[in-house]
């Protein structure tokens, strides 16, 4: 009889077992199925600023996930046109935006213009102006490829305008974006580039640098936009407000951008 109470207890603790198991197991599935997660396409200049925008938001909204894929924003522009996942896009010029209106992937009113930079000559020897790349010593020069990197637009405008670019067109190294420029002159793989104000913020490793004139190239605009096919619009306008507000901006202003 003892015996039988025994078996009969062990059943009753093995069936509550298993319905606390799949209650467990529901409860799980629910709040990962609860968990949206987003995906912002942005200019690889932004990286130091967003990495700490991304992580003050989720501490505030741990019902989304944020992923970011950095890259050239003529790069990003197209893979957005060719119908890639992506909720949000922050460019690093106003065209790749203005091209995503005309086809259709972002309603203008769901646009910001929200960023400004600058462009910075860079090297590893002594440079007192642009014409200083013209020394026999400043033999690779690296700048963005202008097709798809918005920085190398820029360079390129401000070295025809300044009478340079095809004196110097020998000596150009091309990248895949800015943050790659970045990457060689820090390394010592290129004698000089060209990058934002914002990159060389972020780098204790360059030894001379040269503040380019505005004049000599459009305005540097970074505009922030919702993509129209987002499958989460609501909670990717929640993170298009968070990318604008005061919080946001004392972070952009921090790693070199102007906001206003």
């Amino acid at each position: 009889m003892k015996r039988c109470i025994m078996l009969s207890t062990c059943a009753l603790l093995l069936v509550g077992c298993n319905q606390q198991n799949t209650q467990s197991s529901n409860t799980s599935n629910k709040n990962d199925h609860a968990k949206v997660t987003l995906t912002l396409s942005a200019a690889a200049s932004l990286k130091d600023a967003l990495t700490k925008i991304e992580s003050n938001f989720e501490q505030t909204h741990p019902n989304i996930d944020v992923k970011i894929n950095y890259g050239a924003s003529g790069a990003l522009s197209q893979q957005i046109k060719s119908g890639a996942p992506v909720d949000l896009f922050f460019s690093a010029a106003e065209d790749k935006v203005d091209q995503l209106i005309e086809h259709q992937d972002i309603e203008k009113q769901n646009s910001i213009k929200l960023l400004k930079n600058h462009l910075v000559l860079i090297a590893n020897k002594p440079v007192k102006n642009l014409k200083s790349l013209n020394q026999t010593d400043i033999q690779k020069i690296a700048i963005g490829q202008p097709k798809v990197v918005p920085a190398g637009q820029y360079a390129t405008a401000a070295l025809t305008k300044a009478g340079l670019f095809k004196p110097l067109k020998d000596k150009f190294i091309y990248t895949k974006d800015v943050r790659q420029v970045l990457t060689y002159v820090e390394t010592k793989n290129v004698d000089a580039g060209i990058v934002y104000a914002s990159d060389l913020k972020s780098t204790n490793e360059i030894k001379y640098h040269y503040n380019i004139e505005d004049v000599l190239h459009d305005d540097i605009v970074y505009p922030l936009a919702l993509i129209k096919s987002s499958k989460h619009p609501k909670e990717a306008k929640a993170f298009y407000q968070y990318l604008q507000s005061k919080e946001s901006l004392k972070i952009y202003e921090s790693y070199g951008f102007d906001t206003k």
